[in-house]
């Protein structure tokens, strides 16, 4: 075997760059600081590793979150240390949530001055703490000998079932060290929880007993496209969390999509005698608040333990991740199933009906769902979606998704996240367009970040719904408060002179009969596109969408 040559006067830095490179690193989001030149710098230098500059650490974090959605691998994000590190926070927390492989490298003072409370600019002497609390896992790297195996150990853990952000803080003086010469970096390689034969057989007899078997996947089944579509075919139902559409194809009459807490849905799960939950949580949001009844016998198969039964009871749980589990559980089935001839019609129709009760809510603004509908599945769009009054209606369930991966949003319920997100998700993909939805209230959060669209040209369309307030928060006050519209009101800029000014084109659709072309220029323009819909001159939907009931936890 051929050893490679080792860079001469190779830093701790250089390593870095070089072993993000090996591994398969293409594409870095962050934010350039004092505290962590040496690496960037070692970046720029080796060429091998595209660095995108955000305007601030949390729209880097977001990048790196929808980057590692879409293409399904490591999303790496560069902070500096103390303010940075927290500027990045609320972003890594929505990481946290969806489970995304996310390595945040930021940085520390001196070594030391680290843990000391000396005082030192961007000393943070708890920063670990905060850290801990966003992350699936925290590594420092205190000295040159343990860079190798630090880097190992941080990127592994992001990649190993359940996947989820890795913060490693690195001084920024044992950056800037000479590093132990190592000639070879060996990729890592992820790890999977097993689970016992015994709990495959238990699923497999219960299975083989049932009539009416539905498959419920979340985020956690993204890999397991293959199997779930295979048990799918020998008589399986579907059903999604919105993290788990298109796990199998949403064109297949058998998948109820995202329609999961419909009346039609809980109809159709009173009719249904087994349930199989696959890598998701049964979040309160999309069951009402975990008091929706779902069949029984009810089984769940999580590459995290803790999640066993956290949400629901269950009969069975098999601690294992999602491909493994149920590749293993196919080989325990016969090819065809002794299932009720027509499940797939009862979902078929479900789905229909659900369907149709969406479009009675959207009023005016169904044409702007078929549109999207007609186009992001054919078109193998990515669809990112910021929390808006859109999304909540139709972008997290209507508009269908050609494949899992391309199918990003807000799922921790925080606004402002889609202007970012929108980036990476579409720096991930290698073909068309991505398409961002926006309310006017989180886009100021993340307006800053546009300019890096430009910059960059970033292959994007950002689809801003505009009603110049917090819709939502002004429908809850009507619903829920009298009508008294305190803080909802906002003030917003003039969105076309603020494109001009950035360098970004700009359409205005103010008559809805011209959005479907509005759209399709969009897409075809090369470069970030902003076509924005004047919800006050066209009018409010049909019917006012308020959120959750008072005092229900919601998206």
């Amino acid at each position: 075997m051929k050893l490679e040559t080792i860079p001469q006067a190779e830093t701790v830095g250089d390593f870095i760059a070089r072993y993000l490179a090996e591994i398969g690193v293409t594409t870095v989001f962050g934010v350039i600081s004092i505290h962590n030149m040496p690496i960037l710098d070692a970046i720029a230098r080796q060429g091998r590793i595209r660095f995108v500059p955000a305007r601030g650490e949390a729209g880097a974090m977001n990048m790196a979150d929808a980057y590692a959605r879409v293409a399904g691998r490591l999303g790496v994000c560069i902070t500096s240390t103390g303010t940075a590190a927290g500027n990045a926070a609320g972003a890594q927390a929505e990481a946290l949530t969806a489970g995304s492989p996310v390595l945040h490298i930021t940085s520390q003072v001196d070594l030391e001055f680290v843990d000391r409370d000396r005082a030192a600019i961007h000393d943070v002497p708890r920063q670990p703490e905060m850290l801990r609390g966003l992350s699936k896992a925290v590594y420092r790297l205190w000295d040159t000998n343990g860079a190798i195996g630090t880097l190992t150990a941080a990127v592994t853990a992001a990649l190993s079932a359940p996947t989820g952000p890795v913060s490693l803080e690195i001084p920024v003086d044992v950056q800037r060290h000479p590093a132990r010469p190592i000639r070879r970096i060996h990729p890592p390689q992820p790890l999977c929880p097993v689970a016992p034969d015994t709990v495959i057989d238990e699923i497999a007899e219960l299975v083989q007993r049932a009539r009416r078997p539905l498959l419920w996947l979340g985020g956690g089944a993204r890999g397991a496209a293959e199997q779930a579509t295979e048990l799918m075919r020998r008589g399986f139902g579907i059903v999604s969390s919105t993290n788990g559409r298109a796990i199998v194809s949403e064109d297949e009459p058998a998948n109820l999509g995202a329609f999961n807490m419909t009346p039609q849905a809980m109809n159709l799960y009173r009719s249904c005698d087994l349930m199989i939950v696959v890598g998701s949580r049964l979040r309160g949001n999309e069951t009402h608040n975990n008091r929706m009844p779902l069949p029984r016998p009810l089984i769940q198969i999580d590459a995290n333990a803790a999640q066993g039964g956290r949400n629901y009871p269950v009969d069975v749980f098999a601690y294992g991740d999602a491909a493994g589990t149920l590749s293993r559980l196919l080989q325990k089935l016969p090819a065809t199933l002794d299932t009720d001839p027509n499940l797939s019609f009862d979902i078929a129709q479900a789905r229909v009906q659900a369907e149709g009760c969406m479009r009675d809510v959207l009023g005016p603004y169904r044409v702007v769902a078929d549109a999207l509908t007609e186009r992001v599945a054919a078109g193998r769009h990515p669809w990112v979606r910021d929390v808006t009054i859109s999304n909540s209606t139709f972008g997290n369930r209507y508009v269908r998704l050609a494949e899992a991966r391309h199918g990003v949003h807000a799922l921790g319920g925080g606004i402002g996240q889609g202007v970012a997100m929108g980036i990476g998700a579409a720096l991930a993909s290698d073909g068309p367009k991505a398409i961002t939805l926006l309310g006017d209230g989180g886009t100021m959060l993340g307006l800053a970040e546009m300019i890096t669209a430009v910059e960059e040209r970033v292959p994007l369309v950002y689809l801003l719904m505009n009603d110049r307030a917090y819709g939502v928060i002004q429908n809850i006050q009507d619903a829920q408060y009298g009508s008294r519209r305190h803080y909802s009101a906002l003030a917003t800029p003039d969105f076309a002179t603020f494109c001009r000014s950035i360098g970004m084109p700009h359409r205005l659709v103010d008559d809805l009969e011209g959005f479907p072309a509005a759209l399709d220029a969009a897409l075809a323009a090369e470069g970030p596109q902003l076509l924005e819909v004047d919800m006050c001159a066209i009018g409010p939907f049909a019917q006012a969408f308020s959120g959750p009931p008072a005092g229900a936890a919601g998206n």
